[in-house]
C-alpha cells in the first residue's frame, strides 16, 4: 500500500487529474492541490472529524433515502460495499455491476473495489484509498473517500464566470449574499459562524420563508437553527451540522460547510438557470428597443431636414426681379442671412444623420440585425439628391442678385440722367414754337427785318447745337427699354413728345425762314457786331450750359482706374477754362463796341441784341455757375476716389485673409486623408487624437468669421471682383463645411471600429494588425482595396484563397460578404466586420429561443404572465406586444410563440 502521507491531499480532495467542471475553470487536481486542510500527520481535528461525519452522513442520506434505506455510522455502514454501490447509483443515475451477497471478506472487498471503479470511470483518479481500509472501517480513509464522492457529483459541476468549482461557489455565495448587511462570505469557515449567511442565502431565493429583518449578528446559535429548520422544512435540505458544533469551533470544518453550502445551490439552481435566461432575454430586448428608437430618431430628423429643403429649394429658384434696388437689397440680405443663420445648422444636421445612420448601421450589425431600411424617399442617398438639388438652386442666386442690383442701379443713373436733360430740353424749347410762329416780319422796318432774319439765323444755329442732345434723350430711352426699366412708359411718352416737339421745331424754323428770306432784299444790313456777338455768344452759351451740365452729370464707379479717368478728364476740361475765359472776354468785347459806336453816334438802341436772347448778363451769369461748379466737381471725384481707395483696401484686406485660410482649409483636408491612413496606437489614442485635431480645427473658427465680417463689408461696399486672390468666399465656405465633415466623419469610423472591437471582444494587437494589413495593401491611399489587393491582404493573414477551385471558391464567398454589391472595393469597415464575425462569437437566434425555453419550463410556447413575472415591465410589455399566439397543437390559452419572435429579432425566417 502507498504511503499514506505522500498521498494524503489527494486522496483528501479529489483525483489528480480528470475531467474539467462546467465552467471549464481547470482540473480536480488543481483544486485538491489548493486545499490544506487535513494534516500529514493524519491528526485530523476532531471537531472538525465530528462536523463531517455529522455532515457527510446527513449528505448520504438526502440520497440513499430515495432507495429506501440510510446509514448511521458512516465508517461501518459503508464496510461491505452494498450501500456504497447503492449511494452511487441513486447520485449517478446510472447502474453498477451487481453487488456479491457474500459476508465473507474477500466478497466486501469486491463489492469496493466495484464502486472505487466506478468513481474511477468518472475520471477521478483515486490515490492512497483502497477497497482494504474501507473494509477494515477506516474512518479516516472512508472520510476521504465520501469527501471525493461529494466533490465529483456535487460539487466539481458548479462554476460561476470560468472559475474553479471552489471558487465558483463561493463567488456563487457572494452575489447571492451581497445586498445584506452584516454578511461577508470571503470562505467557507468562519464566515459563516453567525449564522446570517445561510439565511440570506434562503432569503433571497425564498423571502418568505425567513425574517431576515429580525435577525441578530450576536446570536449566532439563534440564526443557525434557524436556518437549518427552515431548509429541512421547506427546501428538502436534511439537518447536517449542529449550531453547537459550528459555534462552539474556533474555525468549523471548511469540507463540511462546502457540502451542506453546495445542498443549498442546488436546491436554487433551477432559479439560477430561469435569472440567466431572463437575463440574456434582457439584454437582447435592450438592444432592440435602443436600435428602434435610433431608427425613430432617424426617420424624424430625415424627414424635418427633407421638409426644410422642399421649403428652401423654391425660395432660391424664384428669379424674378423687383422694380426697386431697395427690394433687390432686401433680397440680397434674406440670402445673406440664410447663408450666415439658417444653412449652417442645416449642414451640421445633415452629418450628424449621417453619422447617426453609420453608427445604426453598425449597432444593427454587431447584434447580428437586419440591416436598417428607412421608409421610401428618407434614404441617406434621398436627402443627398435633396441637398444637391439645394445647393444647384443656390449656385449663381447671389450673382443673379448683385447683377439685379447693378442692372437697377444703371437704369436709376439713365432714368435721372435721361429727366435731366429731358427738363433742360423742355426749359430750352419753352416758348420757341410761339416765336417761330410770330409774324412780326409783316409789319417790321428794314433794319428789323434784316435783325430778324440775323436773329433767326442764330436761332438755327442755336437749334442745330441741341439737335445732339435731342438725339442722347432718345438714345438714353432706348437704353432703358432694352434695360426693361420698369418706368419705361413715362419714359417713351416724355421722348416721344420731345421728338415731336423738335420735329414741328424743325418745321416752323423752315416756314419762318423761307418768309424772312422772302422780304430780306427789302431789308438793310443789321448791325455787324451785334451779329457777331450772337454768333460767338450762342455757341460760346450752348458750351457753358454743356460744360454746367456735364459738371453736374452723375457717375458710377468700381475701381481707381475707372475714377482716375473721370479725374483725369476733368483737369483736362479745366485747362481749357483759361481759353474760354478768354473767349468770353471777347464775346463782352464786342457787345462793349456796339454799345461804344452807338453812343458815340448817338444811335438809340431799342433794348437788347436784336440777334440773340444771349445777354453779356447771361454769359456772366452762366460763366460764374461753371466757376462755382469746378471745385464742387472736384470734391464729388475726390471723394469717389476715397470710395474706390477704400474700396481696393477692402479686396486687399480679404485676399490677405482668404490667401492664408484658403489654402489652410486644404492642408488640413489633405492632413486628414493622411491621419486616416496613418493612424498609429490603440483606437481610443486615435480617437483623442482626431478629437483634438477637431478641437484645433473648430478653433480656427474666427479666422472664418473675421473672413465672413469682410466679405460682408465687400458686399456692402457693392464690390464684384478681387483681382489679388482666386478664392471666393463660396470656395471658402463650401471648403470649410467639407473639412467639418469630413474630420466627423473619421471620428466617426474610429468610434465604429471601437464599437466592433469592443462588441465582438477583438484585441488591440488584433485591430492593430488588421489596420496594419489593409494600410500596407492600400497602396494609393484610397481607404479601400481592389480584389486582387484584398486576396494578398487575406493571405497575409493565414486565409487559403491561392488561385485555384477551392480557393477561387473561398474569396469569392468571402467577397460576396465584404462587397455585397458588387463595388469592386473593400472598405475598411467592412474588412474589420468581416474578420470580427471570424474571430468572435456573437448571440444567436437559437441561444435567445434557448433562453425563452428555460423561461417557459421547458414548453414550446410562453404565456404573458410568464413573461411578467421572470423579466422587467417595460421588457416584458414589450414581448407581449410583439409576440404572435402560439398556433402548436400543444398550445394553451394564452401562449405566445417566443422562436418565431427571436428569429424576427435577427432578421432571419421562422425555424
Amino acid at each position: 500500500m502507498v504511503d499514506y502521507h505522500a498521498a494524503n491531499q489527494a486522496y483528501q480532495y479529489g483525483p489528480s487529474s480528470g475531467g474539467n467542471g462546467a465552467g471549464g475553470g481547470g482540473s480536480m487536481g488543481d483544486y485538491m492541490a489548493q486545499e490544506d486542510d487535513w494534516d500529514r500527520d493524519l491528526l485530523l481535528d476532531p471537531a472538525w472529524e465530528k462536523q463531517q461525519r455529522k455532515t457527510f452522513t446527513a449528505w448520504c442520506n438526502s440520497h440513499l433515502r430515495k432507495a429506501g434505506t440510510q446509514i448511521e455510522n458512516i465508517d461501518e455502514d459503508f464496510r461491505d460495499g452494498l450501500k456504497l454501490m447503492l449511494l452511487l447509483e441513486v447520485i449517478s443515475g446510472e447502474r453498477l455491476p451487481k453487488p456479491e451477497r457474500g459476508k465473507m471478506r474477500v466478497h466486501k472487498i469486491n463489492n469496493v473495489n466495484k464502486a472505487l471503479d466506478f468513481i474511477a470511470s468518472k475520471g477521478v483518479k483515486l490515490v492512497s484509498i483502497g477497497a482494504e481500509e474501507i473494509v477494515d472501517g477506516n474512518a479516516k480513509m472512508t472520510l476521504g473517500m465520501i469527501w471525493t464522492i461529494i466533490l465529483r457529483f456535487a460539487i466539481q459541476d458548479i462554476s460561476v464566470e470560468e472559475t474553479s468549482a471552489k471558487e465558483g461557489l463561493l463567488l456563487w455565495c457572494q452575489r447571492k449574499t451581497a445586498p445584506y448587511k452584516n454578511v461577508n462570505v470571503q470562505n467557507f469557515h468562519i464566515s459563516w459562524k453567525d449564522g446570517l449567511a445561510f439565511n440570506a442565502l434562503i432569503h433571497r431565493h425564498r423571502p418568505e420563508l425567513i425574517e431576515y429583518d429580525k435577525l441578530r449578528k450576536d446570536d449566532p446559535v439563534t440564526n443557525l437553527n434557524n436556518a437549518f429548520e427552515v431548509a429541512e422544512k421547506y427546501l428538502d435540505i436534511p439537518k447536517m451540522l449542529d449550531a453547537e458544533d459550528i459555534v462552539g469551533t474556533l474555525r468549523p470544518d471548511e469540507k463540511a460547510i462546502m457540502t451542506y453550502v453546495s445542498c443549498f445551490y442546488h436546491a436554487f439552481s433551477g432559479a439560477q438557470k430561469a435569472e440567466t435566461a431572463a437575463n440574456r432575454i434582457c439584454k437582447v430586448l435592450a438592444v432592440n428597443q435602443e436600435n428602434e428608437h435610433l431608427m425613430e430618431d432617424y426617420e424624424r430628423l430625415a424627414s424635418d431636414l427633407l421638409e426644410w429643403i422642399r421649403r428652401t429649394i423654391p425660395w432660391l429658384e424664384d428669379r424674378v426681379p423687383q422694380k426697386t434696388i431697395q427690394e433687390m437689397q432686401q433680397k440680397l440680405e434674406d440670402f445673406r442671412d440664410y447663408r450666415r443663420v439658417h444653412k449652417p445648422p442645416k449642414v451640421q444636421e445633415k452629418c450628424q444623420l449621417e453619422i447617426n445612420f453609420n453608427t445604426l448601421q453598425t449597432k444593427l450589425r454587431l447584434s447580428n440585425r437586419p440591416a436598417f431600411m428607412p421608409s421610401e424617399g428618407r434614404m441617406v442617398s434621398d436627402i443627398n439628391n435633396g441637398w444637391q438639388h439645394l445647393e444647384q438652386a443656390e449656385k449663381g442666386y447671389e450673382e443673379w442678385l448683385l447683377n439685379e442690383i447693378r442692372r437697377l442701379e444703371r437704369l436709376d443713373h439713365l432714368a435721372e440722367k435721361f429727366r435731366q436733360k429731358a427738363s433742360i430740353h423742355e426749359a430750352w424749347t419753352d416758348g420757341k414754337e410761339a416765336m417761330l410762329k410770330h409774324r412780326d416780319y409783316e409789319t417790321a422796318t428794314l433794319s428789323d427785318i434784316k435783325a430778324l432774319i440775323r436773329k433767326h439765323e442764330a436761332f438755327e444755329s442755336d437749334l442745330a447745337a441741341h439737335q445732339d442732345r435731342v438725339e442722347q434723350i432718345a438714345a438714353i430711352a432706348q437704353e432703358l427699354n432694352e434695360l426693361d426699366y420698369y418706368d419705361s412708359h413715362n419714359v417713351n411718352t416724355r421722348c416721344q413728345k420731345i421728338c415731336d416737339q423738335w420735329d414741328a421745331l424743325g418745321s416752323l424754323t423752315h416756314s419762318r425762314r423761307e418768309a424772312l428770306e422772302k422780304t430780306e432784299k427789302q431789308l438793310e444790313t443789321i448791325d455787324q457786331l451785334h451779329l457777331e456777338y450772337a454768333k460767338r455768344a450762342a455757341p460760346f452759351n450752348n458750351w457753358m450750359e454743356s460744360a454746367m451740365e456735364d459738371l453736374q452729370d452723375m457717375f458710377i464707379v468700381h475701381t481707381i482706374e475707372e475714377i482716375e479717368g473721370l479725374i483725369s478728364a476733368h483737369d483736362q476740361f479745366k485747362s481749357t477754362l483759361p481759353d474760354a475765359d478768354r473767349e468770353r472776354e471777347a464775346i463782352l468785347a464786342i457787345h462793349k463796341e456796339a454799345q461804344r459806336i452807338a453812343e458815340s453816334n448817338h444811335i438809340k438802341l431799342s433794348g437788347s441784341n436784336p440777334y440773340t436772347t444771349v445777354t453779356p448778363q447771361i454769359i456772366n451769369s452762366k460763366w460764374e455757375k461753371v466757376q462755382q461748379l469746378v471745385p464742387k466737381r472736384d470734391h464729388a471725384l475726390l471723394e469717389e476716389q476715397s470710395k474706390q481707395q477704400s474700396n481696393e483696401h477692402l479686396r486687399r484686406q480679404f485676399a490677405s485673409q482668404a490667401n492664408v485660410v484658403g489654402p489652410w482649409i486644404q492642408t488640413k483636408m489633405e492632413e486628414i486623408g493622411r491621419i486616416s491612413i496613418e493612424m498609429n496606437g490603440t483606437l481610443e489614442d486615435q480617437l483623442n487624437h482626431l478629437k483634438q485635431y477637431e478641437r484645433s480645427i473648430v478653433d480656427y473658427k474666427p479666422n472664418l468669421d473675421l473672413l465672413e465680417q469682410q466679405h460682408q463689408l465687400i458686399q456692402e461696399a457693392l464690390i464684384f471682383d478681387n483681382k489679388h486672390t482666386n478664392y471666393t468666399m463660396e470656395h471658402i465656405r463650401v471648403g470649410w463645411e467639407q473639412l467639418l465633415t469630413t474630420i466627423a466623419r473619421t471620428i466617426n469610423e474610429v468610434e465604429n471600429q471601437i464599437l466592433t472591437r469592443d462588441a465582438k471582444g477583438i484585441s488591440q494587437e488584433q485591430m492593430q494588425e488588421f489596420r496594419a494589413s489593409f494600410n500596407h495593401f492600400d497602396k494609393d491611399h484610397g481607404g479601400a482595396l481592389g480584389p486582387e489587393e484584398f486576396k494578398a491582404c487575406l493571405i497575409s493573414l493565414g486565409y487559403d484563397v491561392e488561385n485555384d477551385r477551392q480557393g477561387d471558391a473561398e474569396f469569392n464567398r468571402i467577397m460576396s460578404v465584404v462587397d455585397p454589391n458588387h463595388s469592386g472595393l473593400v472598405t475598411f469597415q467592412a474588412f474589420i466586420d468581416f474578420m470580427s464575425r471570424e474571430t468572435t462569437d456573437t448571440d444567436t437566434a437559437d441561444q435567445v429561443i434557448a433562453s425563452f425555453k428555460v423561461l417557459a419550463g421547458d414548453k414550446n410556447f410562453i404565456t404573458a404572465e410568464e413573461l411578467r413575472r421572470e423579466l422587467p415591465p417595460d421588457q416584458a410589455e414589450y414581448c407581449i406586444a410583439r409576440m404572435a399566439p402560439y398556433q402548436g397543437p400543444d398550445a394553451a390559452p394564452g401562449a405566445l410563440d417566443y422562436k418565431s419572435f427571436s428569429t424576427a429579432l435577427y432578421g432571419e425566417s421562422d425555424l
